[in-house]
């Protein structure tokens, strides 16, 4: 019983919790236009001295971590929510089934710049919600096809380039349909990716438009703690693309996890009811992060026998990684 009141805190904390970085989706929040930054000014001498320092911070990371998960403290936190691995699932079925209901409520699906206008998608959605709700993984699986099934009329109109920010939902659509199948252990690795990936596309739109994230600060007043406020978009955009690049290679264990989501504390406050319907899914996913570790997931790193091959894979994968996003979402946006 003791065990689950502190389970139950926990959740209860993260889910009020919020990004600090809190133009996750800086189109939520501005009406400024979009105006891309020239790619120059982009990659200036702070982009790349930061990007070689995150580089050399991820590449040490991965041989720190296991030292403090031998931590008294780290170890016992880990036993107790080893206990909560079975309730993880039905986190996501029911997380995905109350985020649907405040989106239909709010008259969006999705994400709040997506307004539902026609009755069959509403109609659609509500049905979505009460399968997800039966205790049933047929009735699961038969939600999850309707979710399909929305997000890509959603796609139909509203195109590949703008999805691609949501594209977790593909990956927690792939996680209810290949529960209780011979697939059920992949289900949770591809939302690793699938999370990771959207995570990264987004935090890219800082870099590639950042007046719009510059607006958010001067209207809303948000704090950037003493940096200017060119620089600390900057900043924010490397964190929101790390934690991205960590749920990727599997280096995100339990411990940096919750500290990463503690991070996330400030935009419920600064923009109340759009960021909850916006982000409550993450903070879902954040919370089913925190309780299964990485105990399921394979890191790609691990293919790497010795700890200086490992931390040259992980220093030039995340370089290559950024090198590829920023180009792919500059090319096309």
């Amino acid at each position: 019983m003791k065990n689950k009141g502190i389970v139950f805190i926990l959740l209860v904390v993260v889910m009020i919790c919020s990004p600090l970085f809190a133009d996750a989706h800086v189109k939520w929040f501005t009406e400024v236009t979009p105006e891309k930054e020239k790619i120059e000014h982009i990659l200036s001498p702070l982009f790349m001295i930061l990007s070689l320092l995150v580089a050399a911070l991820l590449a040490v990371l991965p041989q720190v971590l296991p030292i403090l998960d031998k931590i008294a403290i780290t170890k016992r936190i880990d036993t107790i929510l080893d206990r909560q691995r079975k309730s993880s699932r039905y986190i996501l079925k029911y997380g995905t089934a109350l985020a649907l209901i405040i989106q239909i409520l709010a008259g969006t699906i999705f994400a709040p710049e997506f307004a539902v206008t026609n009755q069959i998608v509403r109609i659609l959605m509500w049905i979505t919600i009460i399968l997800l709700l039966v205790p049933n993984h047929f009735a699961t699986k038969a939600g999850a096809l309707i979710l399909l099934g929305l997000f890509m009329y959603q796609l139909a109109h509203s195109g590949l380039f703008h999805m691609l920010d949501y594209g977790f939902y593909l990956a927690i659509i792939g996680v209810l349909l290949v529960g209780k199948t011979k697939l059920a252990d992949w289900g949770f690795p591809f939302l690793y990716l699938g999370t990771g990936l959207s995570l990264c596309w987004v935090a890219v739109e800082k870099w590639v438009y950042p007046a719009m994230s510059m607006d958010i600060i001067h209207q809303h007043a948000v704090p950037t703690f003493g940096f200017p406020p060119e620089t600390f978009v900057i900043l924010a955009a490397f964190i929101e693309f790390v934690v991205g690049y960590l749920l990727i290679v599997g280096i995100l264990n339990r411990l940096l996890a919750f500290v990463l989501t503690l991070i996330f504390i400030s935009t419920t406050m600064l923009f109340g009811v759009t960021e909850i319907i916006g982000h409550l899914m993450i903070h879902i996913v954040l919370i089913i992060f925190i309780i299964e570790g990485v105990s399921f997931y394979d890191p790609p790193i691990k293919i790497h026998a010795t700890k200086i091959s490992q931390m040259v894979f992980v220093f030039l994968n995340f370089v290559f990684t950024l090198a590829t996003f920023l180009l792919i979402y500059y090319r096309f946006a």
